[in-house]
């Protein structure tokens, strides 16, 4: 990176980039004060920020690697920038300040992706994305029905913006990435052409950048800066991950599903610790440990599916339920976080009440990560779980450390992710048991060895259905996360929305070609169809199943990749094709690795799709063998258990993916 001053400012670059051009008639660095309002409800929020002073610092002092920043001549310097290396340190000077706005070059044709999970729109450009970790919301389109209906009932709607996992962290298409070093509510403002303005509530720690020749390299780099995952458990191959929450009866019907042909890696029972009923649905008893009246006798259960080559997984979060006994033995060891008088802060989440188990308190997450993932869990036989909601911490609490709850709520996923990976590193099962997450932050990658896309709704939607699980991997794991998946289905479904035959089948061929495969009843199971309800969606689910295990080998190889190099499974085009610029703009298909290209029906009725292929190769048709040329549009017919995919012609697995044709 070089700094170098100009007639009345500076200009900084990476690699012959100019990234930030700051003149006393065009300055790049605001700063000022703020008063933010912030309401939480169930992890929903309503922030809006009242804004008392934003001023350019147009006057800048440049000395060696430093930039003294002033209103103007004469008046005092208000914050100093110190350039290292890739890194944009801050100095505050005037302890008034907790707001700063930086503008960085932008290009009219430039593309960007990433600000961590993005569910709604891959390439970022022409949007505004506030970055701040909470409940995405039910349908995420204020002028759709649910939308409008969740906001009425419960303010729960959500935005294309809103997101599980944010990271203040984007890749440009001028082949450089910029991270913010902060956990600050911050935004990402791609709406301007001749600049990109970002938004920190607070004075950051500092501003990085990376460069590089190509879209691989930067991904390499970007891995490795946040950290990287170990490898898929090599029980995951052996085909799906069935999620059922019917109690003992679970074993029978996952039994029902073996005979009808469908391969099984495990089987997963959220409802292992019990349930409660709720307005919203049937809720787990939020406790964590065994619910022997739901589950008689379990112990020996998961001995039996692991001698037959299942697996059993199950559930947890990082709250406890006051009507359970391991609340009361976190509050007499003072592990929660408190409210403004001392006392256990206590949190509603929906007609029950929970304490916050503080993380910041080494001794709690200690107590958390031995006696309730380690004890409790994989102790007990269990060989994965759900780590669910992270994004939860209210931003009203008071935390051991003593920081500010709105400047650790982004951090919060970060730090539950840790106690779930130092609770399996203590057992020694690395690699080897696998829990997944929905929420994220920087940093999570290093911790967390799958992601999962969240609670989409159970339908075809633009911005809550099935295709945007695509847009969350793509953008994720531009940013080092290598694995990513979603519940097969959807979850959420409410006001009268219910899934759909098609649905289901068309989100299971989808599946089959993500790290890993796994079902879910949803939030109302007696209401949705599910897999071993239909004949036909049994069939469909069994064969897809089976794809998925012929491809094991490919996907073992794209695990391994993921170690040493860092690139994610799931690939946007441009990843290998970063000279067809056709591909940068598209979010609904995705390579599958660097050989195969899979193109998901994603609208309902549906029987063909217009894929494109990128240039510069022949595209082999996994299903019929027909061969296309690349650097076109072709219309492809999708029925029923073929969606489009196709693989590169000569690619050093193709008598693997010609195996396709035999399915």
């Amino acid at each position: 990176m070089k700094l170098q001053k100009t007639d009345t400012g500076f200009t900084l670059s990476i690699n012959g980039r100019t990234i930030i051009d700051h003149s006393l008639a065009s300055p790049a660095i605001f700063v000022g004060h703020g008063q933010e309002r912030m309401d939480m409800y169930r992890g929903n929020f309503d922030i809006e920020d009242y804004v008392i002073e934003r001023r350019s610092l147009a006057y800048a002092q440049v000395t060696d690697n430093r930039v003294s920043l002033s209103d103007a001549p004469g008046q005092p310097v208000r914050i100093v920038l110190t350039v290292d290396k890739g890194n944009i340190g801050f100095e505050a000077l005037d302890a008034s300040l907790n707001r700063l706005w930086v503008r960085v070059v932008a290009d009219r044709d430039e593309h960007v992706w990433g600000g961590g999970e993005q569910m709604s729109y891959f390439d970022m450009r022409g949007r505004r994305f506030p970055l701040w970790t909470s409940e995405p919301g039910v349908g995420r389109d204020p002028t759709s029905e649910i939308t409008f209906k969740s906001n009425i009932k419960d303010r729960a709607g959500g935005d294309y913006f809103n997101t599980n996992y944010p990271q203040p962290t984007y890749v440009s298409s001028a082949l450089y990435a910029l991270h913010v070093e902060t956990s600050a509510y911050s935004v990402f403002d791609f709406r301007h052409a001749g600049f990109h303005e970002i938004e920190i509530w607070a004075i950051p720690e500092r501003i990085e950048l990376f460069a590089a020749s190509t879209f691989i390299e930067l991904v390499e780099t970007l891995s490795e800066r946040f950290g990287r995952q170990p490898p898929l458990p090599d029980w995951i191959y052996n085909g799906a991950i069935i999620g059922l929450k019917d109690g003992e009866n679970s074993f029978q019907r996952l039994q029902v599903m073996r005979d009808a042909g469908v391969k099984v890696s495990a089987l997963w029972c959220e409802d292992w610790v019990g349930l409660r009923q709720t307005s919203f649905g049937s809720r787990l008893f939020w406790d964590w440990q065994a619910n022997e009246k739901r589950y008689p006798g379990l112990r020996q259960k998961i001995a039996e599916l692991n001698d037959d080559g299942i697996r059993f997984m199950g559930y947890v979060n990082p709250y406890l339920c006051v009507d359970g006994p391991s609340f009361k033995v976190a509050e007499a060891l003072g592990y929660f976080a408190t409210d403004g008088a001392g006392n256990t802060a206590l949190v509603d989440f929906g007609e029950f009440d929970c304490g916050v188990v503080d993380f910041t308190n080494p001794a709690a997450a200690e107590w958390f990560a031995e006696d309730i993932v380690g004890k409790n869990m994989l102790d007990f036989g269990l060989s994965g779980w759900m780590a669910d909601f992270g994004e939860y911490l209210p931003i009203n609490v008071h935390l051991s450390n003593g920081i500010d709850a709105k400047l650790m709520h982004n951090q919060w996923p970060t730090l539950w992710a840790e106690v779930n990976a130092k609770a399996v590193a203590s057992r020694g099962q690395t690699g080897e048991a696998l829990f997944f997450m929905r929420a994220g932050f920087t940093g999570v990658q290093k911790h967390c060895p799958l992601l999962w896309g969240g609670d989409q709704s159970v339908d075809f939607s633009r911005h809550d259905g099935l295709v945007t699980v695509i847009c969350g991997a793509l953008s994720s794991g531009l940013l080092g996360n290598a694995y990513h998946h979603s519940d097969i289905g959807g979850y959420t479904s409410l006001f009268g929305n219910v899934r759909t035959p098609e649905l289901l089948m068309r989100w299971a061929e989808m599946a089959a070609f993500t790290p890993v495969m796994r079902s879910h009843e949803g939030n109302r199971p007696r209401d949705n169809v599910q897999i071993d309800q239909d004949p036909q969606v049994l069939s469909h689910f069994a064969r897809m199943t089976r794809v998925y295990r012929h491809l094991a080998p490919y996907l073992k190889s794209l695990s391994q990749e993921a170690v040493s190099h860092g690139l994610p499974v799931q690939r946007p085009l441009f990843l290998h094709h970063q000279d067809d610029r056709d591909t940068y703009a598209i979010q609904d298909s995705y390579l599958y690795g660097a050989d195969m290209l899979v193109a998901p029906i994603w609208q309902a009725g549906q029987t063909d799709r217009v894929v494109y292929l990128p240039r510069g190769e022949r595209w082999v048709h996994a299903w019929t063998g027909e061969t296309f040329v690349g650097g076109q549009n072709v219309t492809i017919p999708a029925p029923l258990g073929r969606p489009p995919v196709f693989y590169r012609e000569g690619c050093i697995n193709e008598s693997l993916l010609a195996g396709l044709r035999r399915f």
